[in-house]
């Protein structure tokens, strides 16, 4: 899937687990807290695809991601792009094609994803407001970029990072104030996994469970039959599975709603 429909999904997915959360294990979260852990899981689910470089010195083609951040991102984009393809180099099996690009291989894995997002909640929890503070700008400069393509793609990176530097100034103190410390590895993590589902709706899927081997091949691609895959990029992406993202996510948030303005009027009136 696209940058924007990978972000859009990792948006509801959260606002849906928290719905689940306040109403069946009584788990309440601030609409701070809200708005700072969806902004983080859609910005999450981006970050599979700094696995997919461009044109680093004319800022052309790679993932959405990797244009958040101009030159510097598409940079960072061609580094991992050439990782993944060493990692996949060295353990592929003799049934594993060869590749010339590193696109949707290491990255797009349960462990990668499942160790970034235990990485940023020990680096949070070990290093502090430092590390807090870059995991929220990055994510944020994500989300940004995923959710509002036309507009960070007109307004540019410099704008873009600036407003993301804003929402990490205002995030900072409400999740300190709650000890939102876990919310951020927690976020990273979840939307890491809910790319991988994305990406397994297509007809290349992804390798998600390497290194275990399946039928025979360490980088073995799950996805559906092109008969019933989405076409990147298609109409039953854009238009379909986009309108269902944000239907879920509005029913989430008015769920959510109704829960903490009930709480309030109990506060004020009990």
């Amino acid at each position: 899937m696209l940058g924007p429909s990978h972000a859009l999904s990792g948006a509801a997915v959260w606002l849906t687990g928290s719905l689940a959360l306040d109403q069946f294990a009584h788990y309440h979260q601030s609409p701070a807290q809200l708005a700072i852990g969806t902004a983080m899981c859609a910005g999450g689910a981006l970050i599979p695809d700094l696995d997919l470089s461009g044109r680093v010195t004319t800022d052309q083609g790679g993932a959405t991601v990797a244009h958040t951040f101009g030159v510097v991102s598409l940079f960072l984009a061609e580094v991992i792009e050439k990782i993944s393809l060493g990692i996949y180099d060295i353990t592929r099996t003799r049934r594993d094609p060869h590749r010339h690009n590193g696109h949707r291989t290491f990255t797009h894995t349960l462990i990668f994803n499942g160790l970034l997002g235990w990485g940023v909640f020990e680096a949070c929890l070990h290093f502090g407001e430092i590390a807090v503070l870059i995991t929220l700008f990055l994510t944020f400069a994500f989300a940004l970029r995923g959710l509002f393509p036309k507009w960070a793609k007109r307004a540019g990176w410099i704008i873009t990072t600036g407003a993301a530097g804003y929402m990490t100034w205002w995030a900072h103190g409400h999740l300190v104030a709650n000890k939102g410390y876990p919310v951020l590895g927690i976020a990273v993590g979840v939307g890491g996994i809910v790319h991988l589902l994305g990406d397994m709706i297509t007809s290349h899927g992804c390798p998600a469970f390497w290194p275990v081997p399946l039928k025979r091949q360490t980088w073995h691609c799950i996805g559906v039959p092109d008969k019933r895959a989405v076409k990147v990029g298609g109409k039953a992406e854009v238009l379909v599975l986009r309108t269902v993202f944000l239907i879920i996510a509005i029913a989430a948030v008015a769920g959510l709603s109704h829960g903490w303005v009930r709480d309030q009027v109990i506060r004020l009136t009990g």
